[in-house]
C-alpha cells in the first residue's frame, strides 16, 4: 500500500491530518479496488456490481440507525430489542442490553466512517456512553449485568453479571478507543478495559464462568468448547491490568463436526457462534496451533447452507439461513448441522448477514432476494425484521441489536475492512493473538 501520506487530502485549506483522515483515506483505497484490503472473500476478490453495493449501503445505512434512535441520549445504552416500524421514535421497553451497546458503539464508527450521522453528533454520544459506562452503570469487578434499564442502569430482574456480554461490550469499546483520536475517549475506553478482573471470572478454574448472580454465585457452566468465546479469552490475555495466562487458549476443547464432505471445528451450536469473535478479532490469514478459524467459519457457513438447502420443505437458495432469533413462539437458539431446536421454515437474515465476510457471494445472494421478495413484510426501517415465516404469513415486527449489529459490521469488514483494521490496531489484541500463538 503506498505511504499513509500519499493517501490522505489535507484538509481544505492546509491543517492537519487527524488519524479519522486517515481512516477515511484508507477505506476509501480499498473500496477503489473493489475488494477489502485483506481478500476477505474467502473464495477470492470479491467485485461488487452496482446493486449489490447499493443493497450493502441500505443494509448498514438503515442498520446503523437502529443503534443511533434506540440508543439513551442519556446513557448511550442500545435497547435489546425494538419494533421496525416505529418511524424515527423510540421503542417504550426499557430493557437495555450490554452486547448490543458493544455492536453499537462499533455501529456508530461505521455511521461516522461513512457519513451517515453528523460528526459531532456520533462524537458526542460516543464520549457520553463511554463516560456513563464507566462513571454510572453498575459493574462487579469490572464486568457488567447483561441487561439494564436503559435510562437508570438498574440490573433488570434476575440476570447475570454476563462474561461473553461483557466482552461484547469491550469489543466497541475497543473498537471506538482506536478510531477517534480523542484523548478523552481513549482514556475512558481504556479504564472501561483495564478496570476488568478477568482471573476473578475464571473462579478458581481454568475456563471462564459464563456468569455470577449476586443471589448465588457463579453459574456453573463455562466457556470450556469453541463456539463465540475467543473474544472472552484474547481480551482477558491481552489485559494490560488483570492478564490470564495465554496457557488458557489451550483449555477450551474444540471438537470436530463432519456434514456431508465438510470437516470443522464446532460445538453444537448455532452459526452466530462463527460469527460473533471474527466481527473484531481478524483471523484472516493466521492459524495458531489448531486451525484457521477463519476459513474454519467458511467451512461452518457452507455446511450451515448445505444443511439448509437438505430441507426443501422449508429452504431454497433464494431462503436459507437459521440462527438464534425469534420465532412464532418467542426466543430460540435452532441451526445446524446438526439439527438444533424445533425447526420448522423460518429464517433469520442475521444467519447470512453474519456470514457475508466467509461466503460473499451466497450470502448476499439470498439477503437480496429475500428483501426482493417480501419487501415490506420482512424489510422496515432499520433493515430486515429479526426472522420471517412466509409459509406462517409470520413476519417478526421486531429487531434484535446483537443480530442486527453482527449484519452491519460484518458487511462492512467486507467491503472495507474497516471493524478488523481499527479494532486490531489495539495493541493488546494484537499481542493477544501472538501470546497464544497466531502465525501467518
Amino acid at each position: 500500500m503506498k505511504d499513509l501520506e500519499a493517501l490522505v487530502t489535507p484538509p481544505p485549506g492546509g491543517g492537519t491530518v487527524t488519524r479519522r483522515d486517515a481512516m477515511r483515506a484508507i477505506a476509501a483505497a480499498a473500496a477503489c479496488a473493489l475488494v477489502s484490503p485483506h481478500r476477505a472473500a474467502a473464495d477470492g476478490p470479491w467485485r461488487f456490481d452496482g446493486d449489490e453495493n447499493a443493497f450493502l449501503d441500505d443494509l448498514e445505512r438503515q442498520g446503523c440507525l437502529y443503534f443511533w434512535e434506540q440508543a439513551s441520549e442519556d446513557t448511550g445504552q442500545v435497547l435489546d430489542r425494538a419494533r421496525n416500524d416505529l418511524a424515527g421514535t423510540r421503542d417504550p421497553r426499557r430493557m437495555s442490553s450490554i452486547a448490543a451497546t458493544g455492536f453499537g458503539l462499533t455501529a456508530l464508527c461505521i455511521a461516522d466512517q461513512r457519513g451517515y450521522l453528523p460528526h459531532a453528533d456520533v462524537f458526542a454520544r460516543v464520549l457520553n456512553t463511554l463516560d456513563w459506562h464507566l462513571n454510572k452503570l453498575p459493574e462487579v469487578h469490572g464486568f457488567f449485568y447483561h441487561f439494564n434499564d436503559v435510562e437508570s442502569g438498574e440490573r433488570i430482574g434476575n440476570c447475570e453479571v454476563s462474561s461473553i456480554d461483557t466482552s461484547l461490550l469491550l469489543c466497541g469499546v475497543l473498537t471506538a478507543r482506536a478510531y477517534f483520536s480523542d484523548a478523552r475517549i481513549q482514556s475512558l475506553a481504556g479504564q472501561i478495559y483495564e478496570r476488568v478482573e478477568w482471573p476473578w471470572m475464571l473462579n478458581h478454574g481454568t475456563a471462564f464462568s459464563m456468569g455470577w448472580h449476586p443471589e448465588t454465585g457463579f453459574l456453573e457452566a463455562r466457556w470450556n468448547h469453541y463456539c463465540e468465546l475467543m473474544m472472552i479469552y484474547l481480551l482477558a490475555i491481552g489485559s494490560p491490568a488483570y492478564p490470564v495466562s495465554p496457557e488458557l487458549w489451550d483449555s477450551f476443547s474444540r471438537p470436530v463436526v463432519e456434514y456431508e464432505g465438510f470437516r470443522y471445528i464446532s460445538g453444537r451450536d448455532p452459526i452466530f457462534t462463527h460469527q460473533f469473535s471474527h466481527a473484531w478479532f481478524d483471523f484472516r490469514g493466521r492459524r495458531d496451533a489448531y486451525a484457521n478459524y477463519f476459513e474454519n467459519s467458511v467451512t461452518a457457513t457452507r455446511a450451515h447452507k448445505a444443511f439448509c438447502l437438505s430441507h426443501p420443505e422449508w429452504f431454497n437458495e433464494d431462503y436459507w439461513g437459521v440462527s438464534a432469533s425469534d420465532s412464532e413462539n418467542g426466543y430460540v437458539e435452532w441451526g445446524g448441522p446438526p439439527a438444533i431446536g424445533p425447526l420448522d421454515g423460518t429464517v433469520a437474515p442475521c444467519a447470512a448477514g453474519g456470514s457475508l465476510a466467509f461466503v460473499p457471494s451466497d450470502c448476499l445472494d439470498v439477503l437480496r432476494a429475500m428483501r426482493a421478495k417480501w419487501g415490506q413484510r420482512a424489510w422496515g426501517r432499520y433493515g430486515f425484521v429479526d426472522a420471517f415465516h412466509p409459509a406462517a404469513n409470520w413476519y417478526d415486527p421486531d429487531v434484535l441489536g446483537i443480530d442486527h449489529g453482527i449484519s452491519v459490521l460484518m458487511a462492512e469488514n467486507l467491503r472495507t475492512g474497516l471493524v478488523w483494521n481499527t479494532f486490531m490496531s489495539n495493541p493488546e489484541c494484537a499481542r493477544a493473538m501472538q501470546l497464544v500463538g497466531f502465525k501467518p
